[in-house]
């Protein structure tokens, strides 16, 4: 049998060519992979074979003592009687930065507007801003300033003595929970947001009142993480050291964008920031710690939106409770979700059967889109 040598070299030579560019590609791209990869796996395998985080808890646990002393930042602005309403449906908590008043506005006349929810919806909602100081020392004076004027004609602004940063959200979390405590205890939900979220206030009351009449307890509902792998990668906003959480997994939690608590959940979120040190700068996943030293956990609901941003079209905003990344576009959401033809759209089975089928085309993409499920598609 004659073989021909010199086409088996030139094979040879492309396979090792490919090979080449094969292991370049890996080593190039090897960080990449070890965190999504294997960091995930490592994650999953705590959560689903180990899944006890009693180490955790221990290991953030203070005394009451101390954890009284520790954050107990005095208040620049406060309103005590914001809560004046015996009937209270929901106390919705807007983490907000000093800078942001076109989004405070925005949120004013559009979800956030309490006299339309009382108005229309026929409940109780009262909104407040929480906010620290601006970290830059030469803004800060003029910022607050504004800050004052603008609460001066809102009342609606809570602010604490500590710079506002990425790294200092926990306090916003904390902030929450004591002042909740301390002014709103009759509220009957409490939800945290955003303020880069846009919320479907109708579909929210209408669900909550729902709640409130089946009387529902341990109510912690959002876009829920399950074994979660903390971040590794000194480049990202997220990188959390070892030093200080060691453990592959995280204790499951809702995205910080926007949940929902019922009172008795709040009140037990409350007592954990009392004993256990908010060192972690990722308030959602100290907001998961709280709540699995508490026995508290989290419940998912296809339309609160995770960290993205939610597809415009009708079919969606009839269902959608949250939708996130929306700094400039809240006004116009407004208008799309609240005009009366929504409605007629999904109605009659033509209607629906319709609406499905663009929610599969919008939701169920081969790759990760981290707002609504593809199941929410056939809800």
């Amino acid at each position: 049998m004659f073989m021909n040598f010199r086409r088996i070299r030139k094979c040879q030579c492309v396979q090792l060519v490919t090979t080449c560019l094969v292991l370049s590609v890996v080593m190039v791209c090897w960080e990449q992979l070890d965190h999504h990869v294997v960091s995930h796996m490592k994650s999953y395998s705590y959560r689903y074979l180990v899944n006890s985080y009693d180490f955790i808890n221990t290991s953030f646990g203070i005394s009451r003592l101390e954890a009284e002393s520790i954050n107990n930042f005095p208040y620049l602005l406060n309103h005590p009687n914001k809560c004046n309403s015996k009937k209270l449906l929901l106390l919705l908590f807007i983490k907000s930065s000093p800078e942001n008043l076109d989004r405070r506005q925005a949120i004013r006349a559009t979800w956030g507007n309490e006299t339309y929810t009382e108005r229309e919806l026929g409940a109780t909602v009262r909104v407040v801003f929480a906010l620290g100081v601006h970290p830059s020392a030469e803004r800060r004076d003029h910022l607050q300033k504004e800050l004052l004027r603008e609460d001066h004609i809102y009342s609606d602004l809570v602010q604490q003595d500590f710079l506002d940063t990425f790294h200092n959200l926990t306090m916003k979390l904390l902030l929450q929970f004591r002042w909740s405590h301390a002014y709103c205890s009759q509220a009957r939900f409490l939800m945290s947001a955003d303020d880069d979220i846009f919320v479907h206030m109708p579909n929210l009351v209408s669900y909550l009142q729902g709640q409130a009449r089946q009387g529902v307890r341990d109510l912690w509902v959002g876009h829920v993480h399950r074994g979660s792998p903390p971040v590794r990668r000194n480049t990202s906003k997220y990188h959390v050291p070892y030093e200080l959480y060691q453990w592959p997994s995280y204790p499951d939690y809702t995205a910080g964008a926007g949940y929902v608590v019922s009172r008795d959940v709040a009140d037990k979120i409350y007592q954990a920031t009392l004993c256990l040190k908010a060192s972690l700068y990722i308030d959602d996943v100290f907001m998961g710690i709280c709540a699995n030293s508490m026995g508290v956990y989290p419940q998912e609901h296809v339309y609160f939106s995770g960290e993205g941003k939610a597809p415009y079209h009708p079919c969606i905003y009839n269902e959608m409770m949250t939708s996130h990344g929306h700094e400039t576009d809240v006004r116009n959401m407004w208008k799309a979700v609240t005009d009366p033809q929504i409605q007629n759209i999904s109605s009659g089975l033509v209607g629906k059967l319709y609406c499905t089928a663009v929610k599969v085309m919008l939701l169920c993409r081969p790759y990760h889109f981290n707002t609504y499920s593809c199941k929410a598609a056939f809800s």
